[in-house]
């Protein structure tokens, strides 16, 4: 039995650590995508280009926190669990003050509803 569960922790944490690995994959990719997408408009000058950076980026960062919050599942000692913590606040922090910029953003440049 105890050589049973043994070999499903090592299954879990594998299966975990790729999943870890597959969220913050798809954050990059979703950067990258924004980042890329941020550069054609700048030299388009399109009107809403930096509120759509600004969105891919708080978008990414909501992947690299996620995996961060699952990567708490397999870590087994303190100094593990305060260094992702510290990582946690910090990526919390930035979508905070993400989040604060695209709602300043968006005041800046939809126009108020009914004309006022």
């Amino acid at each position: 039995m105890v050589h049973l569960l043994e070999k499903l922790e090592g299954f879990f944490g594998i299966f975990v650590e790729y999943l870890i690995l597959l969220i913050e994959f798809v954050g990059v990719l979703i950067l990258a995508y924004t980042i890329i997408k941020g550069l054609i408009d700048l030299f388009k000058h399109r009107d809403h280009m930096k509120l759509d950076l600004v969105e891919g980026i708080a978008l990414s960062l909501e992947f690299k926190m996620g995996g961060e919050l699952l990567r708490t599942v397999i870590v087994r000692q303190w100094d593990e669990i305060l260094l992702l913590g510290a990582i946690i606040l910090l990526r919390a922090a930035l979508a905070v003050l993400i989040h604060w910029e695209i709602s300043l953003e968006k005041k800046n440049t939809i126009p108020p509803a009914n004309g006022k």
